[in-house]
């Protein structure tokens, strides 16, 4: 069914519009849930978004929008539960996959954070948050060659995505490669990633050797 709305609220009367008339459809739900997150009416957005899977209990989708909510109240065990029911409501869907592992990788539970993410990436190779991530985990684990790897995988997909560039700027230093350190410290800077303070007084004190 199309929409006819022009503007965010007019979206927004629509679908409370179509849901009087079909308060059953998650679909409707989800996407008025949405529509408030884009307004920055998270209460309303949660509430709908329960709706959605209390209708349509294999609607990933809401899923993993009520994992990005409890995440931006700093609830990770929230997160890791609703993207749990979004990995089991769509087991080829990556997104819950990668949000899995970043949550894990935010407690320290590297390797619990790497089956997800490696989980994320072979269900969808091009997926540059997760490749990114999983660069991350590998470089906390002491694989710096898988760590390049992943990071250069997630630049092949988005040139400017920050946390890569941040992660071989790691990977450089662990090297002893200053000069390239600093190259992607920069280059990082520039997307509007700003790495860790420690990381760019370890390169300049390596530079001023």
């Amino acid at each position: 069914m199309e929409y006819t709305a022009q503007t965010p609220d007019e979206f927004i009367a629509e679908l409370k519009k179509r849901l009087s008339q079909n308060p059953g459809c998650g679909v409707s739900h989800y996407n008025l849930g949405t529509a408030y997150v884009a307004k920055g009416r998270l209460i309303e957005a949660e509430a709908e978004f329960l709706s959605a899977v209390e209708c349509s209990p294999s609607l990933a989708e809401a899923y993993v929008q009520l994992g990005g909510l409890a995440m931006n109240k700093g609830n990770l065990d929230g997160c890791l539960e609703w993207n749990e029911k979004a990995s089991r409501a769509r087991p080829l869907f990556a997104v819950p996959f990668g949000n899995i592992g970043f949550v894990h990788l935010q407690r320290g539970e590297v390797d619990k954070a790497e089956k997800a993410l490696r989980r994320a990436v072979k269900i969808d190779p091009k997926y540059v948050q997760a490749l990114a991530t999983l660069g991350n985990a590998l470089y906390m684990k002491g694989d710096v060659d898988g760590a390049e790897f992943h990071s250069t995988k997630a630049l092949e997909v988005e040139p400017n995505f920050g946390p890569a560039i941040n992660t071989l700027a790691l990977v450089a230093l662990d090297r002893g490669d200053f000069p390239k350190a600093k190259e992607f410290v920069d280059r990082a800077r520039a997307t509007g990633f700003e790495p860790h303070p420690g990381l760019v007084q370890e390169i300049e004190a390596g530079l001023a050797k």
